[in-house]
């Protein structure tokens, strides 16, 4: 599904991530991982340590890449947080850092690359509870409804040009952080990380290339 093609995977120390990494080796890409520290490595896969929220860090990364035909933005994170009207800046600048200027240094950075080629594929992670607001969730609804305004207008610019860009939009996903923290609930009911990268691999493969600006749901039984 991926084969012969160069693939960037962010945040892919993550529990999500590693399963992108994963369903991309299997696929038959070529994978370059990103991610601030990493705790495992998988065989053939370059490793980068990068603060991907530094635009000039990236830029030069990404420039001594010579192709990429594969970004997927998986790096990001969510916090539960006070009510709007009591949410620090602080707190609005971490979830739009994690969530939202990744992806854009990773797109404004991989994109030029792209366009000289006339095709490749980016996939975001945006999130299904940022539909709409939620409840102590303000900081993450808005940072991630960022994520999904981005794709779709980055769609629409860069697809005339062989360039798919499109996102999902998980639920719960089933990960070791997500069981601590909510220890009573039904995890069966979650989206396993591995079912989710095949969506991402997909998304990014040549079989999507139809596909365009699309959010798409991937909620398990949740």
């Amino acid at each position: 599904m991926l084969d012969g093609k160069t693939v960037i995977v962010t945040g892919a120390n993550g529990a999500l991530g590693q399963a992108v990494v994963g369903s991309a080796i299997k696929a038959g890409a070529s994978v370059i991982a990103l991610d601030r520290l990493f705790t495992r490595e998988h065989d053939g896969v370059q490793q980068i340590v990068i603060d991907l929220a530094d635009a000039d860090a990236v830029a030069a990364a990404i420039g001594a890449i010579n192709t990429v035909d594969g970004l997927f933005n998986v790096a990001g994170g969510f916090a539960m947080g006070p009510a709007v009207y009591e949410t620090q800046d602080s707190e609005w600048e971490a979830m739009f850092d994690m969530n939202v200027t990744t992806a854009r240094n990773m797109c404004a950075a991989v994109v030029p690359k792209m366009l000289l080629a006339n095709s490749g594929a980016i996939v975001n992670v945006g999130a299904m509870s940022a539909r709409e607001g939620q409840g102590n969730m303000g900081a993450y609804c808005v940072a991630k409804s960022a994520v999904m305004r981005l794709t779709e207008s980055l769609s629409k610019e860069v697809r005339p040009h062989g360039i798919n860009v499109n996102a999902v939009l998980p639920s719960i996903i089933d990960t070791p952080t997500n069981r601590a923290d909510m220890p009573d609930a039904d995890h069966s009911k979650w989206v396993a990380p591995d079912d989710l990268a095949s969506v991402i691999c997909f998304l990014g493969s040549d079989s999507a290339r139809a596909i365009h600006g699309a959010l798409v749901p991937v909620v398990g039984l949740s």
